[in-house]
């Protein structure tokens, strides 16, 4: 029985090494908002967060996920940040270059995660023309209706720094913020929906245990809410630590936007 036992886990582990964290899916998730306008209802955001390039991330994950992007075509694009490991410079500039192929209608639009420096990696994503959203927001006008999209760094986290990007919005707010637990601050200021990443799901979660993050966030992955304020958090693509993934496999995710009296 013990041997079975060690057989298993060793099992288990060589197949998160070798196989689970390579094995990108496409998520599609619906997104209820608050006070969408009808003409908004339906739209269609490719998200695709925590690439983390690097000698763990190899150069044909990350084409795989931005491939699994432009297949869905969606409506606009969101980079969630972590676009590289502890800001490793050797791979700023190669995880901007496999993600300039990324194109779609209203846009490409990224935010900076904790692993992200405040200089080089927004500058050689901007290089390749994905705006950068540091404690901004910008206004996109889809079907006649305005979207304001919010982005926060990852240390931006004070209710009142956060209320200086997404106060005096005409229209609706969609807040791009790396860490989920910035939700308490969004539903504090009525942000209707919000979209995260950060946690990796997990990464490893074991069965019957669960992962040892669980309890840091509101949710680790998937949809969550607080007051009048929803959330999608993605898994992401990549790895940090160990290059491994248990019961936790990597994710782009295709968000459709809808009026929450339609769900």
């Amino acid at each position: 029985m013990a041997a079975a036992g060690v057989g298993t886990v060793t099992g288990t582990v060589s197949y998160g090494v070798a196989y689970e964290r390579h094995h990108i899916g496409v998520t599609d998730v619906a997104l209820p908002v608050s006070g969408l306008a009808p003409p908004l209802d339906g739209l269609r955001i490719g998200f695709l967060t925590d690439i983390h390039h690097s000698a763990m991330v190899p150069a044909d994950d990350v084409r795989r996920a931005v491939d699994l992007i432009g297949a869905a075509r969606p409506d606009l694009i969101v980079l969630g940040g972590d676009y590289v490991t502890w800001g490793d410079r050797e791979y700023v500039g190669p995880v901007a270059e496999l993600l300039s192929p990324l194109t779609a209608p209203y846009g490409v639009f990224a935010i900076l995660g904790n692993h992200d420096d405040d200089r080089d990696m927004p500058a050689a994503l901007m290089a390749k023309h994905i705006q950068v959203l540091k404690d901004a927001r910008t206004r996109l006008e889809i079907r006649g209706e305005g979207l304001e999209l919010a982005g926060i760094r990852f240390w931006t986290r004070k209710a009142t720094d956060i209320a200086r990007v997404v106060g005096r919005a005409r229209d609706t707010v969609l807040l791009l913020a790396h860490d989920p637990r910035r939700l308490d601050e969004a539903a504090g200021l009525d942000v209707p929906a919000m979209l995260s990443g950060h946690t990796h799901g997990g990464q490893v979660v074991l069965p019957g245990v669960g992962a040892i993050a669980r309890r840091r966030f509101p949710v680790l992955a998937g949809l969550a809410s607080r007051e009048n304020t929803w959330m999608f958090v993605s898994r992401g693509v990549g790895t940090v630590y160990v290059p491994i993934r248990i019961n936790c496999p990597p994710e782009v995710a295709i968000v459709t936007l809808k009026r929450k009296s339609e769900i």
